[in-house]
């Protein structure tokens, strides 16, 4: 348990990382919440950012700006690159090239300073889009280089890199977010989301929470817009 200690807690805005904070205030933790601007299509997900935050009792929350469209690569941050609509194989278009591993050094730097060991992450490797770091291998390996990278580590102070959700399917998040109270319909997950944070309803994103609110057998709260 947490025991007022703090943590911070990677918040995108979206459903799994709503769940992760609502998790991590639950075990105690004083959290203070970390979003990153990347550049990413829209800003609806940092607005929910803010909304989560606030009514998860976020001690405070942060929001870093970094440019990712000066390397482009991914449909979310070259509007050159269309969002697929319909299933794929392999590793999506969507997919951020090192996006959690700039995200979790963000966050590592902040947890030095805070004199936190703790940071939350929401990736999950079952109901997900196929993200290579999203994968538990790749949660472990950060951890482990975060305790060798940094002063705080060296002196005797590890961190601990906590990912719960990597083993829950997309409704098991949903049901440990309704116990724990979470109010889904302040986030967005959509990767194509208008100023409204209203959803497309077919990105891989949206299929994967519809379905998974469905799975769960909890009413979908997602706002869609007409296409």
């Amino acid at each position: 348990m947490g025991a007022e200690k703090p943590a911070v807690v990677l918040l995108s805005g979206g459903l799994d990382s709503a769940t992760v904070l609502a998790q991590a205030r639950s075990q105690g933790y004083v959290c203070h919440a970390l979003s990153v601007d990347y550049g990413q299509r829209h800003h609806a997900e940092l607005a929910a950012a803010q909304r989560v935050a606030q009514a998860l009792d976020a001690v405070e929350h942060r929001v870093i700006r970094i440019d990712l469209t000066a390397f482009g690569g991914s449909a979310l941050t070259d509007s050159n690159i269309a969002v697929p609509e319909q299933p794929t194989t392999g590793i999506p278009l969507t997919y951020v090239p090192a996006r959690n591993t700039i995200m979790l050094s963000l966050a590592l730097a902040w947890a030095e300073v805070l004199q936190a060991q703790d940071i939350f992450i929401g990736v999950n490797a079952v109901d997900y889009s196929g993200y290579p770091d999203c994968r538990p291998e790749y949660i472990a390996a950060f951890e482990r280089m975060a305790n060798l990278a940094t002063k705080a580590a060296v002196e005797g102070s590890k961190l601990t890199l906590h990912a719960p959700l990597q083993n829950l399917s997309k409704a098991e998040i949903i049901a440990l977010g309704m116990q724990l109270g979470v109010d889904y319909s302040l986030t967005v997950s959509c990767y194509q989301a208008d100023a409204q944070g209203r959803a497309c309803g077919v990105c891989d994103s949206c299929r994967l929470r519809r379905a998974g609110f469905e799975a769960a057998g909890f009413p979908d709260s997602t706002r869609y817009f007409a296409r």
